[in-house]
């Protein structure tokens, strides 16, 4: 079965391709909104029929119907065509730096341009000043861009880009010239890969900010330097923007340059509403004519929150920002969704000690997650079908237990349990026999192996781990790897289901290279009433630094703390627990 992240790869490459052949604005944008549609939906939308799809924000009839082409034939019969008629060497060009498909259309429509070696050739000719807008700056850009093409970087994981914000938040906010600074974009939204960086500031000396920004050690390449914006490349590959705001414009600028592109549409449409103008610089009266009435002088600008406000909502986690409902759930005076922290978790239910593959012992385990504020620490070192991770068979596993119950008394303000991560067996089956899970405080049981199943067959060997009586929670339920591997590809409502009905929760694993459930699972489990657990998969001391990543993807779910049971007190988790004994 066709899974979403197909489907939207499908209608994105169509608009890449339409408007490299020429097509209106209006059909590109459709396979743009299209996109985004599937691939917000925690259902799947080969699954649902042409009504069904038509129902949906963003779906038209054409798309719905291509739709459901895909979900049939595994591609669209347009998408085939649309290949067949722009040279494949194309995608080469499009994936240097500053070129779009508009300017890629050019290059192939005018120059002959069809692959890299062909765009290498008509900028060292110095053909492509024939263009328009294509200057001496532009030109060298365009060379150095080219000359990094190879060794550039696609989109990075959270893990790598919010240290390296950071960090540059950090420096430049420690220059005495600098008022204020913070990074935007879809890392402040949680993404789980990024593409640039943005980093937004306000100073009341722009040529020395900028002159530290571009000589900072770790940039490689200066690609731009300006008054109000600078670009640089990494040592690492990966391209930060700097953009200098007025600070009395701050507020509106992090707004703008944080949301995502629907997100702030629907901002600009709900002011246009209210007879005002919304943009980076501020909130405005609208004119007479239509436009901006006094540029110099906004309603509100400063604080996102003041915007928000005058806009009629409350202030919208970053997180939330992605057009998925959140305006309607802020309006102000609202019963606005609740929004979880990292303050509030309480409880790791997902570790591993040196018995199995972890690197640190039981106490120091249990050290580390008592000086995180922690109350519950599970330890749940793996099964014996994970020989690679030294596994433990079933003798080695009662000795375990035996000397985590040990360590109760020399921690008794803190509740340890011994667990185990079992493994879901390709036919369902659990790695232990029910008398010795039975046995065990906790269980965890994820999939490790076969993760290519079909969708079917993944759907039956999830659904058996879910309904089995003494499994607490099912971990990183589809085994995908960020960037990596795509993992199982079950019916997620079938889950949510069963998951519901047999009070059986479901793991956010926080590591950033998995983030398994997704965003947009953890909506639909959300939704369907389900209980999740938000769980670092502790190896190492560092491994509880990744909770961040766990919760930020939790807050783009919309996971409630209700529904978390990590954010549990002590009794009440150990009671729920119970519930499985």
């Amino acid at each position: 079965m066709a899974t979403n992240g197909e489907v939207a790869a499908a209608f994105e490459e169509l608009a890449v391709l339409s408007e490299l052949l020429g097509a209106n604005v209006f059909k590109v944008n459709a396979f743009r909104r299209a996109a985004r549609a599937v691939e917000s939906l925690s259902q799947q939308a080969v699954e649902l029929d042409v009504a069904a799809l038509k129902a949906i924000d963003g779906i038209g009839a054409s798309t719905a119907a291509k739709v459901v082409e895909f979900g049939a034939t595994g591609t669209m019969a347009e998408l085939g065509e649309l290949r067949a008629q722009i040279p494949a060497g194309l995608k080469e060009v499009l994936a240097v730096q500053g070129i779009g498909p508009k300017t890629a259309r050019a290059l192939w429509t005018e120059l002959g341009v069809v692959d890299l070696a062909s765009f290498k050739a008509v900028v060292e000719s110095g053909r492509i000043a024939s263009l328009p807008r294509m200057g001496p700056k532009t030109i060298q850009n365009i060379k150095e861009s080219i000359a990094f093409a190879e060794s550039a970087r696609g989109r990075i994981l959270i893990g790598e880009a919010m240290p390296l914000a950071e960090s540059i938040v950090k420096e430049l906010g420690a220059l005495p010239m600098v008022q204020r600074v913070a990074y935007a974009g879809s890392l402040r939204r949680g993404r789980e890969t990024i593409g640039d960086l943005d980093i937004l500031a306000a100073t009341t000396e722009v040529v020395a900010l900028m002159e530290a920004f571009c000589t900072r050690a770790e940039v490689a390449r200066v690609l731009a330097r300006g008054d109000t914006k600078s670009s640089v490349l990494t040592k690492s590959g990966v391209q930060v923007d700097l953009r200098v705001v007025p600070l009395d414009r701050f507020g509106a600028a992090l707004m703008y340059f944080t949301g995502s592109k629907d997100h702030n549409i629907r901002l600009r449409e709900r002011a246009i509403a209210q007879g005002m103008r919304l943009n980076e610089y501020g909130l405005f009266h609208e004119g007479p004519d239509g436009e901006i009435g006094d540029r110099a002088s906004p309603i509100v600008a400063q604080t996102e929150e003041e915007v928000y406000a005058k806009l009629g909502l409350e202030w919208i986690p970053p997180t939330m920002r992605e057009d998925r409902g959140e305006l309607l759930a802020f309006l102000k005076g609202g019963a606005r969704p609740e929004c979880l922290l990292l303050t509030d978790i309480k409880a790791e239910l997902h570790s591993h000690t040196t018995a199995s593959d972890g690197a640190m012992s039981i106490d120091e385990l249990v050290t580390r997650a008592r000086a995180r504020g922690f109350h519950t620490i599970a330890i749940t070192d793996h099964s014996k079908s994970q020989f690679q991770a030294n596994g433990l068979d079933e003798v080695r596993l009662r000795t375990h237990m035996l000397e985590i119950h040990a360590a109760r008394a020399r921690f008794p303000d803190m509740q340890i349990w011994a667990g185990s991560e079992v493994d879901i067996l390709s036919d369902g089956s659990l790695d232990y026999s029910d008398e010795l899970l039975a046995q065990l405080d906790w269980v965890v049981a994820s999939p490790h192996a076969a993760l290519k199943q079909e969708p079917s067959v993944a759907t039956a060997r999830l659904l058996r781990a879910i309904r089995h009586p003494l499994v607490h929670v099912v971990g990183h339920p589809t085994g995908r790897i960020v960037n990596g591997r795509p993992g199982l590809e079950p019916a997620m409502n079938e889950l949510y289901a069963a998951a519901k009905e047999h009070g059986t929760a479901l793991e956010i694993n926080s590591h950033h290279l998995r983030l398994d459930l997704r965003d947009i699972h953890i909506r639909g489990a959300v939704e369907a009433g389900c209980l999740l657990a938000i769980d670092c998969d502790v190896h190492g001391a560092e491994d509880f630094d990744e909770l961040r990543y766990g919760v930020l993807t939790a807050q783009r779910g919309w996971l409630p703390k209700s529904q978390c049971l990590n954010c549990l007190d002590a009794k009440a988790l150990d009671a729920w627990r119970k519930m499985k004994r």
